[in-house]
């Protein structure tokens, strides 16, 4: 090639290509984001200044504080319309701020702001060398069993990195059923995912189970972060963009000008068909939903119980709200191709949870298969393609995330001489022991079984219901079988505890501070206000149940 051709490509490569557009970001809009990951960042600076002995309280004033400035400014943001009729698209077409958006991460709120109270726990083990500690390891870093560790635990060390890595959580966790593109979905994805992977490996006892649980959460995590990414390629390959908006439009057949390097591709049903799937993958993985909820039970068993009850309750109300996003905004043109895939994924997830709950000796365990088999009843809300299926999943989600997180509250309590007493037999006769604690589970237990006057009830009828309305007479059929089998091992565990007789050496119940006691008052009171007068939550679901586009 000559110099000539050289200096031909140079300047046709070097030619102007126009000014770039002035980014656009609606502040106000997005203030619940960035109230949190603002504080998050203040709580990385917290770690690097502050002394040592002053991080752990400073870390849950500043947790606290922004949980509910975030929540002030959902409640802000609905109040002025923005969750119907200012219904916008935010931050140059990436956020989407609307009814749904905002209710979701307003449950994401408050459930965090939960959640937190019982991360900060100091009461329940006994002091070490004088020091309180709470459920999280000494120092991270160290060896378990080392002598690095014991000094980390003899000088009264806490990891108080759990706090700001938290907060980073939730900012993804409220940007993910927001996100109004496929590459800021993927992002939120990682954003919510990378902490937690971390908080799985710092649990104080038992850390080679929390360490072994995080990295199965991370290998498995990552080959379904892949099928995403993966999926949003050939969704792209097929629609020439990532925006939701421009995706639906190509898949109605409603596109306008092609980009000619695309042209080759687009409109090409292979790739929506095999990428929406791959991406619906990486959803469904989230949820815990059968096929791909093999790492939940080793993940909630090792994993830190505080952190098990944020996972359980806030990821499964992220991922579940970027699910109704992608299928109501993105692919209402394809509802027959998707809703026979989704029906037998909530078939077999409902009666896999259920049954395998049922072989269950560990309380962990119960709740982790208990919650895939929740996964199968939210489904049914998902898959009624209609207006009350919103609502009712929703609702469904804000009910949940509080029983959850009130669940394994009371599970902290129940402790022995090796930390927390999760193996059943160990609750035997804890009705006699500790009444009140006791008859708290038992609410709980209550509710995930669906009886009447909890939010359990409230919740799967409201699913049932939309889905039955919108063809899915069958599909709530097997809920209501799969419920019922649910119900034997949730009432075999109040048999356990009220019927049984208590052992000579079994657990004590530690009596928590103010802050696990707020958490689980919460969740009952949440539980039994849902299930006694749920009529208004319901409006208020049905009324931010419409999506902006």
């Amino acid at each position: 090639m000559s110099t000539t051709d050289f200096h031909s490509l140079w300047t046709a490569a070097a030619e102007p290509l126009g000014e770039i557009p002035t980014p656009e970001i609606e502040y106000v809009q997005l203030a619940p984001v960035l109230i949190v990951v603002g504080a998050a960042v203040l709580g990385v600076l917290v770690e690097a200044v502050v002394p040592r002995r002053a991080r752990y309280h400073t870390q849950l004033f500043l947790s606290g504080v922004a949980l509910a400035c975030a929540f002030a400014a959902v409640v802000g943001l609905a109040l002025s319309g923005h969750a119907t009729t200012k219904a916008q698209i935010s931050a140059m077409g990436a956020i989407a701020v609307d009814g749904p958006a905002l209710f979701l991460q307003g449950t994401i709120l408050l459930t965090s702001l939960v959640a937190v109270f019982t991360f900060a726990e100091r009461r329940l083990d006994p002091a070490h060398h004088g020091h309180r500690v709470d459920s999280f390891a000494a120092e991270a870093a160290a060896v378990p069993g080392s002598d690095h560790e014991k000094a980390a635990v003899k000088a009264g060390f806490t990891t108080t990195e759990v706090f700001p890595l938290v907060l980073f959580a939730i900012t993804g966790m409220l940007v993910f059923p927001a996100a109004n593109d496929l590459l800021t979905l993927f992002i939120a994805l990682e954003v919510f995912s990378l902490p937690l992977y971390l908080l799985c490996a710092v649990a104080r006892r038992k850390r080679m189970m929390s360490q072994e649980a995080a990295v199965k959460y991370f290998l498995l995590g990552a080959f379904a972060s892949a099928f995403l990414l993966f999926g949003i390629a050939l969704l792209y390959g097929y629609a020439g963009s990532v925006s939701y908006a421009r995706i639906a439009d190509v898949v109605d057949g409603a596109v306008g000008t092609v980009d000619p390097a695309l042209a080759a591709t687009m409109s090409n049903d292979v790739l929506l068909l095999i990428g929406f799937a791959m991406v619906l993958m990486g959803l469904l993985f989230k949820v815990g939903a059968v096929p791909f909820h093999m790492w939940t039970p080793d993940v909630y068993q090792g994993a830190p119980t505080p952190v098990t009850g944020f996972m359980a309750a806030a990821t499964k109300v992220a991922a579940f709200g970027a699910m109704l996003r992608l299928l109501y905004v993105v692919l209402p043109g394809l509802r027959w191709d998707w809703r026979p895939v989704m029906w037998g994924v909530a078939i077999v997830t409902m009666l896999a949870g259920a049954i395998v709950a049922i072989t269950q000796t560990d309380i962990k365990r119960l709740l982790a298969y208990s919650s895939i088999a929740h996964a199968g009843f939210i489904l049914a809300g998902v898959i009624a393609a209609t207006p009350d299926g919103v609502s009712s999943t929703l609702f469904y989600l804000a009910a949940y995330s509080f029983v959850t997180v009130g669940a394994f509250a009371v599970v902290t309590l129940v402790r022995d001489a090796g930390g927390e007493a999760t193996h059943l037999s160990k609750w035997a006769g804890l009705g006699r022991r500790s009444p009140l604690v006791a008859a708290v589970f038992a609410v709980f237990l209550l509710a995930f079984a669906g009886i009447p006057l909890t939010s359990g009830f409230s919740g799967k009828f409201a699913v049932f219901k939309a889905a039955a309305e919108g063809g899915a007479g069958v599909l709530v059929v097997v809920g209501v079988i799969a419920s019922a089998i649910a119900a034997f091992f949730y009432i075999r565990v109040i048999v356990l505890m009220f019927f049984s007789e208590p052992h000579p050496e079994g657990p004590t119940v530690a009596v928590p501070s103010l802050l696990t006691t707020t958490a689980i008052g919460v969740g009952v009171a949440v539980t039994l206000v849902l299930g006694l007068a749920p009529q208004y939550f319901l409006d208020l679901a049905g009324q931010a149940g419409v999506f902006v586009r």
